[in-house]
């Protein structure tokens, strides 16, 4: 039997691709020295998925900053505002992902969303009426032929088209049609590359399939695909992943494909429709070691599933990239008796080889050593916590009195002029904060030294916010090393990995908490700074707060029990939180779901009986007993969320704050349809730039925002909390916005 991987992990064991990359942003080293550095790396992991025993090993599943950015570039799907500049090649990549202000030009960076239900983000690509689709980049020949030099030959992957213009943001009065044709003519293009220099097949992800298609989209997906696969000199494989692909999967079957990847994992259904009709004459790639949890397989239950398929030409592969899991558990010190039950990106090709192994002889130390570790017990559950959550009623969801009333009087109590400014909550983790924390972890420095200087920076940073006249002030989170794990320290049944890291976009990896247990708050988390900081200004300080589908969605999550029964036991913790911050006289307290959406099925048939009907009650449950004048914030980012707009006001927040500048502030027009009751603060501007906006490009956007939202309603911010910024370009941007809302106001 075959085994192989739909991608590795890029950013390195050490995160050694994040800290060379951001070396280069600084001009520590050339282009020169960061491609020598990106082909080290590539070669390493080559090296090590072909020692593990994979058999089919990818290839052009590196990348800098992003793949799909890097597909776009491929094919020239690159703005027409780069032309005016004077960057190199090398530089506009960077430019479309970071945006770019300096001596060779001004470029605002493109707008970055969540890949599908994952924590990853891409970089939107653009189709405007001057683009001319073509086959202008070189990179997934350059990657071939680098491993075919080192004896190794690879599967070369790269987006599939279909998804690929399901993830385009299109120019109005750009031809689809002709984009489409010309988008074909390109693919096949390096089809017919990639046989020349001697590639057997190609994967082309299309992860679009899994999601609920119209007549209309099957259509386009199926004559893209025989136009594609006419005449094709190269095997074809169609990977899927993140779901079913019941809408399409007859569609698949019969056109000339000649291997189909599909997820067993999150694509439950595909079971049932390989087992009734599956092609003898094609492959199927069964994707059953899962990509986006770090728990081991259990051989037993795989090994049945994999015999019910009755499926002769069979790969065994990951249900999707490893991209989402960390590197390798080497790299932790876990007991035995817990690291046992984990399984990261390296282990996973273990798995597979083992899985493979096991189908042949099922007699193997393999298999006896994975039956024993699932018949073991892991913890005593805790019987308290389950019937607390078994007893909750409707009253426990319902915050009174009702929106419109709450308002009212929160208005009396506040007394804030129009347009109120403030920020999402983070101020800049800078080297100076990083290095003193972890001085404080080793236990170089006491608690009271630490003290002094987390007091200090939160004391600096009010100061500077009254003084640029912010409305609403925030301590800064210079206490937080992150905004799920710090919260999971502070609960039990959480566990916490030492290089856990994954890559959430470009070089921004996060380290998410592993949630081992039952989960109880342990003790108060944010009062002790959040009280200081109050005590500190007569200026209102918001109390910030990770939500519990945030803290859910970030962390790697139990498989024995539902993800809502696992919610819902964190909900009751931070409501607990919430309730002591209103006792020490918190008066506006931030709960962050920035990941609301992330495990929102893909089909919206799915919606409400898989998530929705629990991720909305479960907010409603850290916030429903507060006081009427107590106002509560939220935020949310890096997401759509038109279309989740109605769900989005069941949270029954006050204020909710959105990432918005990036997609041209679309959100607005949403809410103006559904008639959105909260009042709302759509990012003013882009925090994922080390861009500077002006004065005038604020005071331009929150005009745009006055013409679909009343005034009343309104909240001037950014677009998410500051830590990835420096200092400079944060209080120069901030300034810059408090400057615009003064102006704003003025004039109205």
């Amino acid at each position: 039997m075959t085994t192989t991987i739909i991608g590795f992990p890029r950013i390195g064991e050490q995160r050694e691709l994040k800290y060379a990359t951001e070396k280069y942003f600084r001009n520590e080293i050339n282009e020169e020295e960061l491609v020598a550095f990106g082909k080290e790396l590539r070669e390493k992991h080559w090296q090590l998925i072909k020692a593990s025993g994979i058999t089919i090993i990818p290839s052009n599943d590196f990348s800098f900053y992003d793949t799909t950015l890097d597909t776009s570039f491929l094919f020239n799907l690159i703005p027409a505002s780069l032309e005016a500049t004077k960057l190199s090649e090398f530089e506009r990549y960077f430019a479309i992902a970071r945006g770019y202000q300096g001596e060779k030009g001004d470029i605002k960076a493109r707008p970055m969303k969540k890949w599908f239900n994952t924590n990853y983000h891409y970089i939107v690509p653009k189709i405007e009426k001057k683009t001319k689709i073509q086959l202008k980049g070189s990179k997934i020949f350059d990657e071939y032929l680098e491993a075919k030099q080192l004896g190794i030959e690879t599967q070369p992957v790269l987006l599939g088209p279909f998804t690929l213009l399901q993830l385009c943001e299109f120019e109005v009065g750009v031809d689809r049609k002709a984009i489409s044709e010309a988008l074909i003519e390109a693919y096949k293009e390096v089809f017919t590359r990639l046989s020349e220099l001697g590639a057997i097949s190609i994967q082309l992800d299309e992860p679009g399939l899994v999601k609920d298609l119209t007549v209309d989209e099957i259509k386009e997906f199926e004559l893209t695909y025989q136009q594609l696969l006419a005449n094709k000199n190269i095997q074809v494989l169609l990977q899927t992943y993140f779901g079913d692909v019941r809408d399409v999967y007859q569609t698949l079957i019969d056109l000339p494909i000649d291997a189909i990847g599909l997820d067993f994992v999150e694509g439950i259904q595909n079971q049932a429709l390989v087992q009734q009709n599956f092609p003898q004459d094609k492959i199927l790639y069964a994707g059953v070691v899962n990509g986006k949890n770090i728990w081991r397989n259990n051989y037993q239950k795989t090994q049945a599933l994999l015999r019910s398929l009755n499926v002769s030409n069979l790969v065994l592969t990951t249900s999707c990239s490893l991209l989402h899991v960390p590197f390798t558990t080497e790299n932790e010190s876990f007991p035995k008796e817990i690291k046992q039950h984990f399984s990261f990106a390296k282990e996973k090709l273990r798995e597979l080889t083992d899985l493979d192994t096991i189908l042949k002889d099922e007699a193997t130390e393999q298999q006896l050593l994975n039956r024993q570790l699932f018949e073991t017990e892991r913890f005593v559950q805790n019987q308290a916590l389950v019937e607390k959550i078994a007893q909750l009623t409707v009253d426990d969801f319902t915050r009174k009195p009702i929106f419109s009333q709450r308002e009212t009087l929160q208005k009396a109590r506040f007394q804030l002029p129009v347009l109120p400014t403030t920020t999402i909550g983070s101020f800049p983790q800078t080297k100076e904060v990083k290095q003193t924390r972890a001085k404080f972890n080793r236990k170089e420095l006491s608690q009271v030294e630490y003290d002094d200087f987390v007091a200090a920076q939160i004391n600096d940073w009010l100061a500077w916010q009254e003084s640029i006249g912010l409305d609403i002030l925030v301590h800064g989170e210079f206490e937080r090393n992150d905004m799920v794990e710090y919260f999971g320290q502070n609960l039990s049944g959480y566990l916490f990995s030492q290089n856990g890291w994954v890559q959430s976009y470009g070089t921004r990896g996060v380290k998410p908490p592993i949630i081992w247990g039952d989960v109880e708050r342990e003790q108060a988390i944010t009062v002790k700074w959040s009280k200081y900081a109050q005590g500190q200004t007569d200026k209102i300080v918001k109390g910030m707060l990770t939500g519990p589908v945030t803290i859910l969605n970030w962390s790697f999550p139990r498989e024995d029990i539902s993800l809502k029964e696992s919610t819902y036991q964190i909900a009751l913790a931070i409501q607990e939180e919430v309730l002591d911050l209103e006792a020490n006289g918190i008066k506006m307290i931030q709960i962050d779901e920035a990941a609301l959406r992330e495990k929102l099925p893909l089909r919206k048939s799915d919606w409400s009986k898989e998530y929705l009907d629990w991720a909305i009650p479960a907010f409603r449950l850290v916030h429903s007993k507060v006081q009427p004048e107590t106002q509560i914030h939220t935020h949310m980012c890096y997401s759509e969320f038109t279309d989740i707009i109605p769900a989005i006001d069941q949270m029954d927040a006050d204020v909710i704050s959105f990432e918005a500048s990036r997609s041209n502030l679309e959100i607005l027009d949403e809410l103006q349809r559904q008639n959105f009751k909260t009042q709302v603060g759509p990012g003013v501007y882009d925090i994922h730039s080390p861009r500077v906006p002006t004065v005038e490009e604020i005071k331009e956007t929150i005009q745009t925002i006055l013409t679909k939202v009343p005034i009343e309603k309104v909240w001037i911010n950014p677009d998410c909390g500051l830590k990835t910024r420096g200092i400079p370009e944060t209080r120069a941007s901030l300034a810059n916005m408090t400057e615009a809302a003064r102006s704003v106001r003025e004039e109205l």
